[in-house]
């Protein structure tokens, strides 16, 4: 039987637009199931995210300058980099 690697918390955040959106194969799922069932604050994050989906969800996309979207492009992108 092969070993399940256990995910940390850096992939659980990279994973967690998949998770929500139900988009992770079975077994990444499963993965990220048991990484919550042990970590607090990545429980707390995934709570955040879904409040955060959920709030920008009902803003118009005209809401966003094209301006203030390339700033926030940006800076996710050089996070990402990091």
């Amino acid at each position: 039987m092969r070993e399940i690697k256990d995910l940390s918390c850096q992939e659980l955040v990279e994973l967690v637009t998949d998770y929500l959106e139900g988009a992770l194969p079975a077994g990444e799922r499963a993965r990220f199931d048991a990484h919550l069932a042990t970590c607090p604050p990545c429980r707390v994050y995934l709570e955040q995210m879904g409040q955060t989906i959920a709030a920008l969800g009902h803003l118009p996309t005209a809401a966003v300058s094209p301006e203030a979207m390339q700033t926030l492009l940006g800076h996710f992108r050089r996070w990402q980099d990091a």
